[in-house]
């Protein structure tokens, strides 16, 4: 096989080249940027595009396959001149279907939850030395790749909502045609995608109706608006599997579950990881893995990067750091801390830097996200704005829309550094949500130094 990317510097994309090389594939791929990790992953395999920029010369009527990636313009000169030659051209998902249309397809869905489910199957299958491909977001301990394919009979994939590509603006998850598939939960986020709830609801209903034949849907029963999309939508010819929080107990800040009698402590905690797991057990239980082994493989499963990762402690103090950007992971890992450790004043900064995040008609979603922060700031900088192109956010706006008593909202690093600064943290804990870095502030510096 000869697969040509575009966009090869992509976070997955460049992982999905280096798989596919290492498979045995020839692979070859441009850029206009490439950035680290990327740039020196695919040097280290010989992969780094020798000139960046788009080059039509290298597309050839003898490559069997053309991945497109999400940073390509639908005017891309590579693009246009594959669809001269007729070439097969794939989004990310629809080529990972490609590889894996013999394998048992496990697909995580949701609004969140869908990186650290993926990630608690993959953990428990490598314990338990099951053959397994995988695509997941995030970089986990024991993988060195967020993206496998090889000829194993099972692959796990995060699946995302998202759309797959400039000419492709179908949700990615609609491509993958699981044979197991997760829903965690729906709350509306991406508005810049799907403007109305309505619409993004409607990618759901897709995906399950994307499920395969005598398939298993495995859904989050306590969220509402999950268990009403599945109930007016149900399929007679799949099986369902509803699940909750499982049986637990939490000591001293540690965590112990029990799942069909059997028990055991886990290194994650909150009532969203819970539910991550029982998810997680249930695809587990249905290619063959009992409860047992379950239980005993998922012990030591500290979490995906940026998911509640614990970045520096002591004693008397926890600095977490978490991706949570959408009101509903917002909220689950603000409640999660605080039920964790209850006698700890908890001191919550967010900053907002996406699309959905960053409109002021998208405020009133964080209503209550939160409430449970002793101290809580939300920040956003004018360049993430700038770089977006979108009006300036009245900080009113905010204000009125998280409807926090006693919540900071800035928009100055400079400030937000000096109000870390001046915190308390003695018997604290500080968490840090963002999809972005705080335009550019060393959190990781600042965790070691009021820890030490």
């Amino acid at each position: 096989m000869k697969v040509h990317f575009i966009s090869i510097g992509g976070s997955v994309m460049h992982q999905l080249a280096i798989a596919l090389k290492r498979k045995g594939y020839i692979v070859t791929g441009t850029d206009d940027e490439i950035f680290e990790p990327a740039k020196t992953n695919l040097a280290a395999e010989n992969l780094l595009p020798a000139t960046i920029g788009w080059q039509p010369e290298l597309i050839t009527s003898n490559i069997d396959a053309i991945i497109l990636g999400m940073h390509a313009k639908s005017d891309n000169p590579e693009l246009e001149k594959a669809k001269v030659l007729g070439l097969k051209i794939y989004s990310f998902p629809e080529y990972i279907y490609q590889e894996s249309m013999n394998k048992k397809r496990i697909v995580v869905g949701g609004s969140h939850g869908k990186t650290t489910t993926t990630s608690m199957i993959m953990h428990v299958l490598k314990k338990l030395h099951k053959d397994f491909d995988y695509l997941v977001g995030a970089r986990l301990e024991g993988f060195d790749q967020s993206v496998n394919i090889t000829n194993a009979p099972v692959i796990v994939c995060e699946g995302d909502e998202y759309p797959a590509s400039a000419i492709e603006r179908k949700s990615k998850f609609h491509f993958l045609f699981p044979h197991i598939a997760i829903l965690t939960g729906i709350a509306w986020d991406h508005i810049n995608v799907f403007p109305t709830f309505d619409f993004y609801l409607e990618q759901f209903i897709i995906f399950i109706n994307k499920i395969e034949k005598d398939g298993l849907l495995i859904y989050n029963e306590t969220d509402e608006t999950l268990k009403k999309l599945v109930e007016e939508n149900r399929r007679s010819d799949i099986r369902y599997q509803p699940y909750a929080i499982p049986t637990h107990q939490i000591n001293q800040g540690k965590t112990t579950i029990q799942i069909e009698g059997n028990e055991g402590a886990i290194n994650v905690f909150g009532n969203h990881n819970l539910l991550n797991l029982t998810a997680a057990y249930y695809a587990c239980k249905s290619i063959g893995i009992d409860a047992a082994e379950f239980v005993t493989a998922i012990a030591d499963f500290t979490g995906a990067a940026k998911r509640l990762e614990l970045m520096a402690s002591n004693n008397e103090t926890n600095v977490y750091r978490d991706f949570a950007h959408a009101p509903s992971k917002v909220k689950a890992t603000i409640d999660a801390v605080k039920q964790q450790y209850p006698t700890r004043k908890l001191i919550g900064i967010l900053e907002l830097h996406t699309f959905s995040s960053l409109n002021e008609n998208f405020m009133n979603e964080y209503n209550g996200a939160l409430d449970k922060a002793d101290v809580a700031v939300v920040f956003y900088s004018r360049h993430a704005l700038e770089l977006k192109r979108m009006p300036d956010l009245p900080k009113e706006k905010v204000i009125a829309g998280f409807n926090k008593a006693g919540l900071a909202v800035l928009n100055d690093k400079e400030t937000l550094w000096q109000f870390m600064q001046e915190q308390n943290y003695s018997n604290a804990n500080l968490v840090l949500m963002s999809s972005g870095n705080y335009d550019g502030l060393d959190m990781i510096s600042f965790a070691e130094s009021i820890t030490k």
